[in-house]
C-alpha cells in the first residue's frame, strides 16, 4: 500500500504546459488504480438521471458527478483542450428524496454506486483516451475498446473526446478558444 501511495504523488509535465498534471498509475497487469484524493480535484458538474440511450431506467434516479485533476483543469483554462494524462473521474450516487427536512425535490446519498475514469495517455494507449469501470476501490481493468462508451465520445464530445457540453464553466473557454469539435458543432446547431 505504501508503493501504490507514493506512486500516487507522481506528477508529470504535459505537453510543456507550466502546470502539472498528475500521471495515472497503472499496476503491472495494466490496471488503472483509482486516484484516492479525487473528491479534492476540481468539480466539474453533476447530471441528475442523464441517459445517452433511449433505454433509460424508469423509477430508479442517479446523480453523476464529474472531477478533473487540477493540473489538468489549469491546463484546459489555458488552451481549452486536455493535456496529455488527464483524468477524470465520473462517480455515480443514488438519488434520495425522503429525508431530514427535504419535503421536495432530490438529494444525493451517501453511497457510491460505481465510478468511472476517463484517461487521456496516449503512451498506453494508442488511441488516446480510455475508459476504466471500478468496483469499489480496487485497480480496474481498462472497458473493452466495444463498448458503446468509446463511440459515443467519438460522435458527440464537444472537446477531445469528452463531454465539455456538460461541464457549464467549460464550456464557453472552449467555445472562446475555438476548440469544440466539429461533430459536436454540426450537433448542436451553432449553440453552445
Amino acid at each position: 500500500m505504501t508503493t501504490a501511495l507514493s506512486l500516487f504523488c507522481s506528477i508529470t509535465s504535459s505537453n510543456g504546459a507550466a502546470t502539472a498534471v498528475r500521471t495515472p498509475v497503472y499496476t503491472d497487469d495494466g490496471r488503472l488504480a483509482l486516484p484516492e484524493d479525487y473528491r479534492e480535484w476540481v468539480y466539474l458538474s453533476s447530471g441528475f438521471d442523464m441517459s445517452y440511450s433511449p433505454q433509460a431506467q424508469a423509477g430508479h434516479h442517479m446523480f453523476d458527478n464529474v472531477f478533473v485533476e487540477p493540473g489538468a483543469y489549469q491546463a484546459f483554462l489555458a488552451t481549452g483542450t486536455w493535456p496529455e494524462k488527464t483524468m477524470l473521474v465520473l462517480e455515480l450516487r443514488g438519488a434520495q428524496e425522503k429525508g431530514s427536512i427535504n419535503k421536495s425535490g432530490h438529494y444525493q446519498d451517501t453511497e457510491v454506486m460505481g465510478r468511472e475514469v476517463h484517461v487521456k495517455d496516449s503512451a498506453h494507449f494508442p488511441e488516446g483516451w480510455a475508459f476504466f469501470g471500478f468496483d469499489g476501490t480496487q485497480p480496474a481493468k481498462m472497458i473493452p475498446r466495444t463498448a458503446d462508451c468509446y463511440s459515443c465520445h467519438a460522435a458527440h464530445a464537444a472537446v477531445d473526446n469528452t463531454f465539455v457540453q456538460f461541464y457549464p464553466t467549460l464550456l464557453p473557454i472552449a467555445t472562446a478558444k475555438g476548440t469544440l469539435s466539429a461533430p459536436y458543432k454540426a450537433e448542436s446547431g451553432g449553440r453552445n
